[in-house]
């Protein structure tokens, strides 16, 4: 995947895009006709102060002329707008529906060959940027204040496209609930116990593991949370086995 931003007013909104960029695993950027002073040492200070730990991504920006340059090693391109009209594409998607079109067209390694493009921050993309796109995509917004940062625009797409394509790991603290396997195991874990107390000396094991399962599948609870249920339950059993002993 490539971000590329066409005629950029302002090195800071470039900076912050880098943010936006690398917290989501993206690095590659390409920049159209820039109209600021890619010279200006006060200008690359700000756009560094913007980055802050992703300045790499600035210092390994490509540079071009025209969009049609920019993109030329693209197999699609999706242009990003607000505006609706005959020459600004008729049908748009939001960005989870773009996102999903990506990976379900087998374009999830989108190595360079795959842009997203992001017009100027006042103007946006112009009508003939939008006619050359293959596709648009917008951000539904409130009528009220229909008006989005560029580097908060490219971090909405970078985060959709980065769960859609497998990048939402388990961090330490996210709630994972169990999945049917795990539930499955902690369900026999626990009817298995209450056997040992007798509880299935006439039918309806059958009935408390689907009861049970059920149960913890609608609560959605964590492989911590089934672990120490069942630990709870192990204990209670022991417990009751050693005082009837």
């Amino acid at each position: 995947m490539v971000i590329v931003l066409s005629r950029p007013a302002e090195a800071g909104n470039v900076g912050a895009v880098c943010r936006a960029m690398k917290t989501m695993g993206l690095s590659r950027l390409r920049i159209v006709a820039p109209e600021f002073s890619l010279k200006d040492t006060q200008n690359e200070a700000v756009c560094r102060a913007r980055a802050v730990h992703a300045f790499d991504i600035w210092e390994g920006v490509e540079f071009f002329d025209t969009l049609r340059d920019a993109v030329q090693d693209c197999a699609i391109v999706i242009g990003t707008t607000a505006r609706r009209g005959r020459y600004r594409k008729q049908v748009t998607m939001t960005p989870s529906e773009l996102a999903a079109f990506l990976k379900d067209h087998d374009r999830s390694n989108c190595s360079g060959k795959t842009a997203l493009v992001f017009g100027n921050e006042r103007t946006g993309l112009s009508e003939q940027e939008i006619e050359f796109c293959n596709l648009a995509s917008h951000i539904p917004v409130s009528e009220a204040f229909p008006s989005l940062n560029i580097s908060h625009a490219v971090q909405v797409y970078t985060y959709e496209l980065f769960i859609a394509m497998g990048g939402s790991g388990a961090v330490k603290g996210q709630w994972v609930p169990l999945d049917q396997k795990a539930v499955e195991v902690l369900v026999k874990d626990i009817t298995d116990n209450l056997k040992l107390l007798g509880f299935y000396k006439q039918a309806g094991r059958d009935e408390q593991e689907r009861f049970f399962r059920d149960l913890f599948s609608r609560a959605a609870i964590t492989e911590r949370e089934g672990r120490y249920f069942a630990s709870l339950i192990t204990k209670a059993v022991r417990l009751t086995l050693k005082g009837n002993t």
